[in-house]
């Protein structure tokens, strides 16, 4: 027998496995569903099937107010950031909010408001802002990190001088071409504590790689830094792109230019043309 009335539907969806969800505060829309429903289903209730969706074109409802956000509760609006998941959009948006507004200044529901989910929601993705701000930093080394320890595994073979080149280029096109500029973040206080280890090690062995291919230069070409070290001087006009970003002045080609003033400065301009040559196949190779 049909079930009739609200009470015995109610009954009947949950006995048949179905789940119905309301949620306050939704716009108009959902209205009309409702009104969809009280057609569909007068004195005696039917189930709603596929088939008899189809056969009533134009009565399909969508209420656009409540989307899946992965773990936690349905989010209440339309994802407006990119990113292929929830965690990536918090990612997004905390990256913004940091960068504009300051970590300090930054709270986790301002955060869960910028993406559209409530902040019980960020919860299941990161449990406190410093993970957030871990992620974030971990992001701005990682790329980096990767291509320069492929290079520093290559055959000695390989020119110096390119390879430094290439890791400099790479780097610092990671850098300048991120959404946002999550480099001025280093200067956190708050990140250089001991809460941000991993990434500060993972910094440190980046800067290290640098050294290594920059010792790998001949005594003649380093000469000309002055006795600084070319991998570390080569480190530094990388991470100068941050600052150059933050005050509007860094280009397309600021990532070429650091690379090649870096190499000019070890003393090897005359080779420079040879040298972006052999850098650009190893970052086609290796990138």
């Amino acid at each position: 027998m049909e079930p009739a009335g609200s009470a015995a539907l109610g009954r009947w969806l949950r006995n048949t496995g179905h789940l119905i969800v309301f949620q306050r505060d939704v716009p108009n829309e959902f209205r009309l569903c409702k009104r969809h429903i009280d057609i569909l289903f007068p004195l005696y209730f039917r189930p709603l099937t596929s088939s008899q969706r189809s056969e009533r074109p134009g009565c399909g409802c969508k209420n656009d107010a409540v989307t899946s956000a992965g773990p936690g509760r349905p989010r209440s609006q339309q994802p407006s950031r990119p990113g292929a998941t929830a965690r990536d959009e918090i990612l997004d948006a905390a990256a913004e909010l940091f960068t504009t507004q300051g970590f300090a200044n930054t709270s986790t529901r301002s955060i869960a408001d910028a993406v559209g989910i409530r902040q019980s929601s960020l919860y299941h993705h990161f449990k406190t802002k410093d993970d957030i701000l871990e992620d974030l930093l971990e992001g701005t080394v990682l790329g980096g990190l990767k291509f320069a320890r492929a290079v520093a595994a290559l055959p000695t073979e390989e020119p110096a001088g390119s390879r430094l080149h290439a890791v400099a280029l790479y780097d610092g096109t990671q850098l300048c071409a991120a959404r946002w500029n999550l480099g001025v973040l280093y200067h956190l206080p708050e990140a250089r504590s001991g809460r941000f280890a991993r990434f500060l090690a993972d910094r440190q062995e980046l800067r290290n790689l640098y050294g290594e291919l920059g010792a790998a230069l001949s005594p003649a070409e380093s000469a000309a830094t002055l006795g600084a070290s070319c991998g570390d001087l080569a480190f530094r006009l990388v991470e100068s792109l941050i600052n150059l970003r933050a005050d509007g002045m860094a280009t397309s080609e600021a990532p070429l230019q650091a690379a090649d003033a870096g190499l000019i400065l070890c003393g090897l301009g005359s080779g420079l043309h040879a040298i972006r040559e052999q850098s650009a196949v190893l970052i086609e190779r290796l990138g």
